[in-house]
């Protein structure tokens, strides 16, 4: 998951903590008076905002400068600019609810009121010493999983080094046991009481805030009733199920052509570490061992045609920004080139991950990267890029509307624009000889490949807050605790453990989103939300081929409809700004559906005679 860094999320999402009041808040946000009026709600949210757009500016320089220049005294600055932030979204999360039921507010201070007050993301209570336990144990469990180890072979082996080797193809099915269950075992379950008592302070902390608990909060941001946004992406998966099963059934079979019916059978879950990733969340690891003979290989690599032109880093975000520009955007400021990060320096460390920028909430707008010239790297500076574009689209919002439409919105826009990078689009460019352009033989091949990470995502995607929900509402209980993981993991992913798990296991812990306390459910609706944003943009753009070939580069129209979503922000409910762009007011799986219908064609000829389901 690329990053993307707003104003916004600087000042709120940080929030771990209770009310330590900082020192240089607004005197609008001190304490209400006993019957606040509706004008008292429109002093506290101005002065509110005035105060989190200069401290944001602030922010985002200190922590550019640590994210690229990393020396202890860069991380204790940040670790200062940060803690500040925790204590104005904590202050203004509880002054905010207490607005909440004041007559007469409008509809822009209600909203406003409802993003400072979903802003957190656990929320500590108002009880002496609450704050503090609070941010000990979240702090502990990110810790927990930064030092965590697995064993290969017996020996110890970090988190990064054994992410990688779970997606190695060499290793046996008894090494990839070995490695999945030591790293399960090992980094999730000694974190399960702490996580138990950090879900009963966060709780206490939301129904503080006016919420039932925690998940109920989370819930609460998407412009909808909490019950009503978990229906909606129950709905969305049920659109998209049949390509996933059809995925599930032919990778199965092919996992049991390798290894056996005493590795993998031929019917039931799939087993979990033989799918190349740890949580079997993306199978693109595994494509070699599932690929169509000869047809996925497209015949050429962008990196080697970036090379073959002598393109270099800068080249491939000029041709970043130049596709932008091709559907009426503003070039890129100056300030740009002069700021972002595009390589790696040779004299200090830097925080390599591709992140995108929006430092001063007007036009400081940046990427950092450390670019090499390869495929990956080129698709993720159209991604980054799309990124900044929004951020520059809606920086004429007031402060506390700097942000997406929804929180899967601002993923989508990049990964939608990273669609378009199609054989034509290389073509346009003059990257590719048109007489390169692959055939319709290789489509099969580059769907599926598509597939396994985009598709096989889905139901992890939807799973890891449905488990939180349940812990969060208690109707999981930390005796079931991985009993309930398991059993989510089987109905929705159709995934079973390597080895048998004891009942004290915590194997949620194990993904670093669990005890990083990041949630989840933005990532599934970005992977829904950027076929449909993609098909909304062909169809602008008149396409009539295959949807999956379409490039809707040098559309102006495309470009127009497209700014008219960005520049909205966070300003309306999240349907407005898709009706804007797509002409509907509800997501949809049925763009993906559309893009990988070919592939779904030939799976379930593929699949014939072998049984579907677990």
């Amino acid at each position: 998951m690329k990053a993307m860094i707003s104003t916004v999320s600087l000042a709120m999402s940080l929030a771990l903590a209770a009310p330590a009041f900082a020192q240089d808040a607004p005197a609008a946000a001190s304490q209400p008076a006993a019957a606040p009026t509706a004008a008292d709600a429109d002093a506290f949210v101005a002065a509110v905002e005035k105060d989190l757009f200069d401290y944001s500016v602030e922010a985002s320089q200190v922590n550019w400068v640590n994210a690229t220049y990393i020396t202890d005294d860069t991380d204790a600055m940040a670790a200062r600019i940060n803690a500040v932030g925790t204590e104005k979204s904590v202050q203004y999360a509880l002054e905010a609810a207490k607005y909440m039921n004041v007559p007469g507010l409008s509809a822009d201070t209600k909203r406003k009121l409802d993003i400072l007050r979903t802003g957190l993301v656990l929320p500590a209570p108002t009880t002496p010493g609450a704050a503090t336990e609070l941010n000990t144990i979240a702090t502990d469990l990110q810790s927990q999983y930064g030092k965590g180890k697995g064993t290969l072979d017996g020996k110890p082996i970090s988190g990064s080094d054994i992410e990688a080797e779970m997606g190695n193809l060499d290793h046996t099915p008894a090494e990839y046991a070995e490695m999945w269950a030591s790293w399960h075992d090992n980094v999730g379950a000694p974190m399960k009481d702490d996580y138990a008592r950090m879900v009963g302070i966060a709780n206490e902390g939301a129904k503080e805030l006016g919420f039932s608990d925690v998940g109920a909060m989370w819930r609460s941001g998407y412009d909808m009733p909490p019950e009503e946004f978990a229906k909606t992406t129950e709905r969305l998966w049920q659109e998209v199920k049949p390509l996933y099963m059809a995925l599930h059934t032919y990778v199965r079979w092919k996992l049991n052509e390798k290894y056996g019916d005493a590795v993998q059978p031929k019917t039931g879950p799939i087993r979990a570490d033989l799918l190349g990733n740890m949580w079997a969340q993306e199978w693109g690891n595994i494509y070699p061992l599932v690929a169509p003979a000869g047809s996925g290989d497209l015949g050429y690599d962008i990196g080697d045609l970036l090379k073959a032109k002598g393109k270099g880093p800068l080249d491939m975000v000029r041709a970043g920004e130049n596709f932008y520009s091709s559907l009426g955007f503003a070039p890129l400021p100056d300030s740009f080139w002069k700021r972002s990060l595009f390589l790696k320096p040779a004299d200090r460390e830097v925080v390599c991950h591709a992140s995108a920028w929006d430092v001063d909430n007007k036009d400081d707008i940046r990427i950092k990267m450390c670019i090499k010239v390869n495929s990956d790297d080129f698709v993720t500076i159209h991604h980054e890029l799309g990124h900044n574009y929004y951020q520059r689209a809606y920086n004429k919002q007031p402060y506390l509307y700097l942000n997406g439409a929804n929180d899967g919105f601002h993923e989508a826009i990049g990964d939608f624009i990273a669609l378009s990078i199609t054989p034509q689009y290389l073509v346009d460019i003059g990257l590719l000889d048109k007489s390169q352009v692959p055939g319709a033989d290789k489509d099969i091949g580059l769907l599926l490949r598509q597939a396994m990470d985009k598709v096989a995502f889905l139901p992890f995607g939807l799973l890891v807050d449905r488990w939180r929900w349940g812990v969060f509402d208690g109707t999981i209980q930390p005796a079931d605790y991985n009993k309930a993981w398991t059993d989510l993991r089987r109905q929705y992913q159709g995934i079973t453990p390597p080895v048998e798990r004891p009942a004290d296991a915590f194997d949620p812990g194990a993904k670093y989103h669990i005890p990083g306390n990041t949630p989840y459910s933005r990532y599934f609706l970005a992977r829904i939300l950027q076929f449909q944003f993609y098909q909304a943009a062909c169809k602008q753009a008149g396409w009539k081929g295959p949807l999956h070939r379409c490039s809707f580069y040098g559309n102006k129209k495309v470009g127009a409809n497209l700014n008219a979503m960005l520049e909205m922000g966070a300003s309306k409910p999240w349907p407005d700004a898709l009706q804007a762009f797509t002409g509907t007011r509800e997501m949809s799986g049925k763009a993906m559906m559309e893009y990988f219908a070919p592939l779904k064609t030939w799976l379930d000829e593929q699949n014939k005679g072998h049984p579907s389901g677990w």
